[in-house]
Formats: structure tokens, sequence, C-alpha cells
């Protein structure tokens, strides 16, 4: 396994970035659903947004830099099989997720920071809250943050769901590239 891609295939660092990304993800939107039930008395109550917010700024910084990565990187060509629109359709849905992804993290930060009050990052050091005195911007962050969570969620799954028609029913490398698995006798 290299480090860096090449015309056919992702290097590690593309696929460590993904997949992390892809862990990341999944695991704020399951803990952003979980605290939404939580009782005032439970535990969690402060534990579990606290946990949240320095995951949502870990998620920031591995997206920065997978940024970085994917912009000083060359990418792979795209599949030969693959049709045009599917292509286009490819390129489209990864705009919108890293459009979802970077929009994610200024609304959790306003959700915090909007009345004022810093935002800590696993106790270790703390963003000030620069945007204040907006009347409900705490409200309307939460409402932008949940959509977009869910739309992000829903878009991501539907990524998924392409790689696996890809694999079962084109037979082609898509998903295998992702998994770093450079299975010879699969269709490119």
């Amino acid at each position: 396994m290299h480090l860096k891609n090449t015309s056919s295939s992702y290097g590690i660092l593309s696929l460590i970035f993904h997949w992390v990304s892809a862990g990341m993800i999944i695991t704020l939107f399951i803990l952003g659903l979980w605290m939404m039930g939580l009782d005032y008395y439970d535990p969690w109550y402060r534990k579990g947004p606290d946990l949240h917010r320095s995951l949502g700024i870990l998620f920031g910084a591995v997206l920065l830099a997978r940024i970085i990565w994917r912009l000083s990187s060359q990418q792979p060509t795209p599949i030969t099989t693959h049709k045009p629109w599917e292509k286009r359709l490819s390129k489209a849905v990864h705009v919108f997720l890293y459009l979802l992804m970077f929009t994610m993290i200024p609304t959790g930060y306003l959700i915090t920071t909007a009345k004022g009050q810093s935002l800590e990052v696993f106790g270790l050091f703390e963003i000030p809250a620069l945007i204040t005195g907006i009347d409900q911007l705490e409200d309307y962050a939460g409402e932008f943050h949940e959509i977009i969570a869910f739309s992000l969620i829903g878009l991501a799954a539907l990524h998924a769901l392409a790689a696996v028609k890809h694999h079962f029913i084109d037979r082609d490398k898509t998903l295998l590239r992702m998994l770093a698995k450079g299975d010879s006798s699969a269709r490119e």
C-alpha cells in the first residue's frame, strides 16, 4: 500500500481521511441524537454535549487536513465503465458532502457561543465566542445544525449505497478502491 494516491488507486492517507471522517460523522450523529433525549438530571446531560462539541472541533481539524490533502494530491481517474451521468452525479454528491460537513462546524460553534460563552475542547483549550448579541442565534443555529446533520447522514447513506451498487451490481472496483483492496479480477 502506498502513501499517496495514484492514477488508479487511493493512497493510505486518503483512505484514513475517508474512513476516520465517516466514523466521526456517524459517531457525532448518534451522540447528537442521544443527547436530545437526555433528562436534565442525567449525569451525561452536560458531559454528552461537551464530548460532542470537542469531537466536532476535532472533526473540523480532520476535515481541514483532508481538504488540504485532497487539493494537493493526485486523484484517481474515474473507473472507465462508469457512465457520464454517474461521473457527474459522483462529483456533485462529493461537493455537497463537503459543503454539508463544512457547514456543520460553524453551526455547532454558534449553538455553544451565541450567548457569549467560549467553547471548551476536551478541557485543553477554549475557542472564544466571536459572534454574539444576535436574537435567537442559538435557536437558528440549532435548527440549521439539525437539518444539516440529517441531510449529511442521508447523503452519506446514498453515497454508501452507490458504492454497494457498484460492487454487487456493476461489479467494478469502486468499493474496492476505498477498501484498499486492488482486486485485479474486478472490472475497472
